[in-house]
């Protein structure tokens, strides 16, 4: 990360957190360069972006100060500690800079943004879009990637649309994404599911299914999946990757997380893939803020025109000014920036949540047994006794402002369930999370 950067986010960090108070004043522009061994222009810089957000004053001749932002937040009151919802923090959200993405977006594409688009997206955005996935090791064409209305609509077209193999049924992780089961059910799309486990999936029972279940496409989350918050090896990535080649079968990689990704070293299944049997699917909506609505889809060619149309059909185009937005906030360094302070708060909440887990699963885990988030995952799920009642076990707890969500809507209709309860912390508090935990351990103390 850049210095400028690293500082930036630091300073930002220790003034949400209460390292500096309002009314603090900071350090000098002199001993915050010598700390992060960079030059005195680089600190003003960041002082004045600090400044932009309303975060710090400066007093000439004194210093830089933060700001006092009155007693609104002076409250005994506490909200409940909500365990089920993954959409991000708002605290989090990088309001400031989208609003400036979004302005400098109207002035730059002002004749652009006010008539119909294409359906493959905003012809600027997609080089751009190209080099960021490029960082993932996705490589294609500009004619193989397409932007839409978030993953979801990218499912959408795909369930819908016929496949070059024939195929009729999608084969989806169990449990998994639940709008996509629910959106198989809605429109009457045969559906097999595979069981997954933070162990992975049975590979000669993806062959067998492969090979006899009509499978059109292969629904998978490989990293950091929703909702069990596991992740695949790299074995496992190639394999799939080989099974899809050798088999005729497509499969269809969600990898929604990819910017959360701290290792280099791990590629997605679309990596391993060398026969053009995976559609690769990356959305902005986790990392910049849910109401975006951009998401990316790298088709392979034998898909691209059928996939073209059906988008066209569906909605001429998405969003013109999100994506022109988006294009700046690519371009401008910005997104880089949010990525990394993103990560860094993601993975405080991933250990704590990890520690908590842990403190409180037992001696030899005979309150709950659970897989350890690798940070930054700030998602994973807890095994319960066969004779746990789930549903009793929720109402206990909201009862103590604790909201937790059994597994349940994340099987398809007819499908085996576990008595797993899925637990993030998106929305989680960094000091409420050990509190939380230890309610659900005591909850599940009693019921043992």
């Amino acid at each position: 990360m850049h210095k400028y950067m690293r500082l930036l986010n630091e300073l930002e960090l220790a003034i949400g957190k209460g390292t500096f108070r309002e009314g603090d004043k900071l350090p000098s522009v002199r001993d915050l360069a010598q700390r992060y061994a960079c030059n005195a222009g680089t600190v003003v810089r960041a002082m004045q972006e600090l400044e932009r957000r309303h975060l710090i004053y400066s007093v000439p001749k004194s210093g830089y100060y933060v700001v006092v932002r009155g007693t609104e937040r002076a409250t005994d009151k506490r909200e409940p500690l909500d365990f089920a919802n993954f959409s991000p923090d708002p605290d989090v959200f990088p309001y400031l800079d989208f609003r400036h993405c979004i302005n400098k977006a109207i002035d730059t594409y002002r004749n652009e943004l006010f008539v119909y688009g294409t359906p493959k997206g905003l012809p600027t955005l997609i080089p751009a879009v190209r080099s960021h996935l490029a960082s993932h090791q996705v490589f294609a064409s500009d004619s193989r990637i397409f932007i839409t209305s978030g993953v979801q609509q990218s499912l959408s077209l795909l369930a819908s649309m016929p496949f070059p193999n024939g195929g009729t049924t999608v084969l989806v992780e169990q449990p998994g994404y639940h709008l996509f089961g629910e959106l198989l059910a809605a429109h009457g799309i045969p559906a097999v599911g595979i069981r997954r486990t933070a162990r992975g999936i049975d590979m000669d029972e993806l062959e067998r299914l492969f090979r006899t279940a009509s499978v059109k496409f292969f629904y998978t989350i490989p990293r950091f999946q929703s909702p069990l918050g596991c992740s695949y090896s790299e074995a496992e990535k190639r394999q799939i990757a080989e099974l899809a080649a050798r088999c005729g079968v497509y499969v269809v990689e969600d990898d929604f997380l990819a910017d959360m990704e701290p290792s280099g070293k791990s590629d997605p299944i679309y990596a391993y893939d060398t026969a053009s049997k995976v559609v690769y699917l990356k959305s902005y909506s986790k990392i910049v803020f849910p109401g975006l609505r951009v998401g990316v889809a790298v088709v392979p060619e034998p898909l691209a025109a059928r996939f073209a149309q059906y988008k066209r059909l569906n909605d001429i185009d998405s969003s013109m000014l999100s994506q022109a937005a988006l294009e700046i906030y690519l371009k401008s360094g910005m997104f880089e920036r949010h990525k990394h302070k993103i990560r860094a708060s993601w993975s405080r909440r991933s250990r704590l949540l990890e520690d908590a887990l842990t403190r409180h699963a037992g001696p030899d885990g005979e309150t709950y047994r659970f897989t350890p988030p690798r940070s930054p995952c700030i998602h994973t799920h807890i095994e319960l006794n066969e004779r746990t009642r789930v549903t009793a076990l929720v109402a206990a707890l909201k009862r103590r402002s604790v909201i937790v969500e059994p597994i349940d809507k994340h099987y398809l209709p007819g499908y085996p369930k576990a008595p797993i309860l899925k637990l993030t912390v998106a929305n989680v508090k960094e000091d409420d999370i050990e509190r939380g935990v230890r309610m659900i351990a005591e909850e599940l103390g009693r019921r043992r």
